[in-house]
């Protein structure tokens, strides 16, 4: 498959695994978790909606045990750029209506890059 038809595919898979992401996200907060535990357990839900669109309709590539492994190491880094990245940027914007939904986008958009980069040129190359 192209670069550009993996490109929009994961740009789709990734809007919905975001809508997975963020609407879980508010919804913890508005229950009253701390923003890093909200944080924490939307990125997984999110990730998880990813890994397992991409896999079957992004690069089309079989279930394998190294290339799951591979995720998991992936999704750590990530996890950890996403949800710092997030805090980070909650600490350094004012406290207005759109902090939160722009230090998403920012901590997101980062992680996603750093995930489109890994997962097509190393992950789903393994077999």
């Amino acid at each position: 498959m192209d670069l550009k038809t993996q490109i929009v595919r994961f740009v789709a898979t990734g809007g919905l695994s975001a809508v997975v992401d963020y609407g879980l996200y508010v919804l913890l907060l508005a229950l009253g978790l701390p923003r890093v535990a909200a944080k924490s357990l939307s990125f997984v839900a999110g990730t998880t909606t990813a890994y397992l669109i991409n896999r079957r309709w992004t690069f089309k590539a079989e279930p394998s045990r190294a290339r799951f492994i591979a995720v998991v190491a992936l999704y750590a880094v990530t996890f950890a750029v996403q949800v710092g990245l997030n805090e980070l940027m909650v600490h350094v914007f004012d406290e207005h209506w759109w902090r939160t939904p722009l230090a998403f986008v920012i901590a997101q958009g980062t992680a996603t890059v750093i995930n489109f980069i890994v997962q097509r040129a190393v992950i789903f190359k393994i077999k």
